[in-house]
């Protein structure tokens, strides 16, 4: 098995013909079918029903189409990024961000724009535990910065920060006047909290339920953007990371801190280790974990 095979295997797949593989391919049919038979005979699997006239991937087939399409960027954002560095050097930086991180990203790109003058930076939202981890199998990005901590043996997760969580609540709301809240101050109010899968809603859920006080969820979200919105609009209260208040503009909320317990949540620079990174990518990574050393 080589990676012609399974590219021209990936052809099939996304094309669902062989005539149309072929011809994007640039080989015969006849060349094409027998490069598959082939890849059938060394894995020992079926991995296209030829028995139906519309063209079927096995279960098999499609098992080794999600494991080969990784391959594929993998071997593509290798020999890609070797012809940049013989030819032009390193220039790409592709990162995964949650929301309350870019109260520093700016301050550290900025930093790196003056040592890599000619670098393109693609920033991409990874909010969930799965979209951080999609992201980091399918190579969409190098590194991610996220408070969600990765139980993965394929990739490293190296702490960061970490940050306050502060409670949020609408201008004229009857606590604004409380200096502190206490969790008991959330009981029977309507709560905006994250969706299931983000870890800053386990954080909150898990406090609350050893405190034994129960909530009313009102709105689940997936962004502080459209929390705050929601708060902003009387729609509820909530709780969120304190960096992301600080650095917003929120004329319509107030944020206060909450008393009885030390609500906080850890953020990590996490990344493939089995995936070549350039000088450029382990030189963001250092240059991360050297801002918040220097705090």
């Amino acid at each position: 098995m080589d990676i012609k095979q399974l590219s021209y295997f990936a052809a099939i797949v996304e094309n669902k013909s062989f005539t149309k593989a072929a011809e994007q391919l640039h080989i015969s049919q006849p060349s094409l079918s027998a490069a598959i038979k082939k890849l059938e005979d060394e894995v020992g699997l079926i991995l296209i029903d030829r028995s139906a006239k519309i063209l079927r991937i096995t279960n098999e087939g499609e098992i080794v189409y999600s494991e080969a399409i990784k391959l594929l960027k993998h071997f593509e954002s290798v020999t890609g990024e070797f012809f940049r560095l013989k030819e032009n050097g390193p220039h790409k930086l592709e990162i995964g961000l949650i929301e309350s991180s870019m109260f520093f990203i700016p301050k550290i790109l900025q930093e790196f724009k003056l040592a890599y003058p000619d670098v393109r930076i693609s920033l991409l939202e990874t909010l969930s535990l799965n979209d951080v981890e999609k992201a980091l199998n399918n190579f969409d990005i190098h590194v991610a910065i996220t408070n969600q901590y990765v139980q993965n043996e394929d990739i490293t997760t190296l702490p960061i920060y970490d940050e306050k969580l502060v409670a949020l609540l609408p201008k004229g709301h009857a606590l604004e006047s409380k200096s502190c809240l206490q969790l008991a101050d959330f009981a029977q109010q309507d709560f905006i909290v994250c969706k299931e899968g983000f870890q800053t809603r386990n954080d909150i859920m898990s406090a609350f339920q050893k405190a034994g006080i129960p909530l009313q969820i009102n709105c689940e979200i997936e962004r502080f953007e459209t929390c705050c919105s929601l708060v902003e609009n009387n729609l509820g209260i909530s709780i969120v990371p304190q960096n992301y208040v600080h650095y917003s503009n929120l004329p319509g909320c107030i944020a206060k801190p909450i008393q009885d317990i030390g609500l906080s949540r850890n953020v990590y620079i996490a990344y493939d280790k089995n995936r070549y990174l350039s000088p450029l990518v382990q030189c963001f990574i250092t240059a991360v974990l050297a801002y918040f050393r220097s705090k």
